[in-house]
């Protein structure tokens, strides 16, 4: 018995000793990331019931097309914001003719271990957990997993409207300021109060109340302006490191906040106010607002040629993918760790030389990857998935 007891101290310390080694390293050499632990699904796409381990650095998931290695990483992604990247109607999440679905994450950050469990209805709104509480709003899942999604479809980040580029500010904000998801939720039932007047063609009503929703509308359009142009301060920096990396120093990207850029709230508001102004005889004529954060865009120059319009389908693909690592070092600048990055069929649409480059990176935080067959000479957890079942 006094053997047992021994072996097993022994065992146990050893294992611990590791642990608190590997944390050291990293915290030595400065790389700290969000990691997820495990996976279960229920009912989901098309997963009937499965768990998933996953470790640190890259875990792949390989297997043939339409067989679930898409959903598994989407599952992941809803779990950090809330919503799908490939869907806004929840019920097309749920495995067909199923009343019900779950997806539970376990995973560790700096603060520790967590658990969200996300449930999905055919007859009513998802319902979500974090540490088996439930949550009464979805600003409060906001930061809890951070994830960075990334798909050959993300192509649409430079070279599609404005809609794309806010968007892509708009979801990393949130991620890591709660504030502003609660300012743009806010901003936006404002916006669509203004823009429901200006239709209603009521023009002693409009006279009476505009002001008042001028000024609701400019208090919150000036948080979201002062948090993106922050976000784009950092972001420039980032993104032409990265893509100079990616080029081989031969393209230099250089990003601009597109829309008003004071950096004073007051002269901001005043600006925003006097906007919302002038521009209300167009308003009226259109029956919407034209002006205001909702407007802007993000601007992406690659050797002073605006890539969006001018460039070719390779540079837009680096860049986009630039804007994707720059992104994970904003989290690691504002967060003090890496997000989990799910990168979805991309080796395929690289070159050889992009391809070497990006897999140099990932190593360094948890990766989740898809592709139909792996076979790079690189250390990984591969997992092989199979009409919604996954196998180590």
């Amino acid at each position: 018995m006094l053997f047992i007891f021994l072996f097993t101290l022994i065992i146990t310390t050893t294992f611990k000793l590791i642990i608190y080694f590997e944390n050291w390293l990293k915290i030595v050499y400065n790389i700290v990331s969000m990691e997820i632990k495990s996976v279960e699904l229920k009912n989901f796409r098309n997963y009937t019931l499965q768990k998933v381990g996953f470790k640190s650095g890259l875990n792949i998931l390989e297997g043939k097309n339409a067989q679930g290695k898409t959903n598994l990483l989407e599952a992941v992604f809803l779990c950090a914001i809330g919503k799908s990247p490939r869907t806004n109607k929840e019920k097309e999440l749920l495995k067909w003719n199923e009343q019900m679905g779950k997806v539970t994450i376990e995973f560790t950050k700096k603060s520790g271990t967590k658990k969200i469990e996300l449930y999905l209805f055919s007859n009513q709104n998802k319902a979500i957990k974090i540490n088996g509480v439930p949550i009464k709003k979805l600003g409060e899942l906001m930061g809890e997993l951070n994830a960075i999604y990334f798909s050959p479809d993300e192509l649409k980040l430079v070279k599609e409207s404005p809609d794309e580029r806010r968007r892509f500010m708009d979801i990393d904000l949130c991620q890591f300021n709660k504030n502003y998801f609660y300012a743009l939720n806010k901003y936006n039932k404002i916006l669509n109060q203004r823009n429901k007047l200006l239709k209603s063609g009521n023009l002693q009503s409009i006279k009476e109340t505009i002001s008042i929703w001028n000024e609701q509308l400019s208090e919150q359009a000036c948080y979201i302006i002062l948090k993106r142009l922050e976000l784009i301060d950092k972001l420039k920096v980032f993104a032409e490191r990265a893509h100079y990396y990616l080029t081989d120093n031969q393209e230099k990207m250089v990003l601009s906040y597109v829309g008003l850029t004071d950096t004073s709230k007051e002269t901001l508001k005043q600006k925003l106010v006097k906007l919302y102004e002038t521009s209300l005889e167009k308003d009226l004529n259109l029956g919407y607002t034209t002006v205001g954060p909702h407007r802007d865009d993000i601007k992406i120059m690659v050797n002073d040629v605006d890539i969006r319009h001018f460039g070719s389908q390779g540079q837009q693909r680096s860049c986009a993918l630039s804007l994707k690592l720059a992104e994970l070092e904003i989290f690691k600048s504002n967060l003090g760790e890496y997000p989990v990055l799910l990168l979805d069929d991309v080796l395929s649409e690289l070159d050889e030389f992009r391809r070497e480059k990006l897999l140099k990176i990932i190593n360094n935080f948890q990766t989740l990857l898809t592709c139909t067959e792996y076979n790079l000479n690189l250390p990984a957890n591969v997992l092989k998935v199979k009409s919604g079942t996954v196998e180590n």
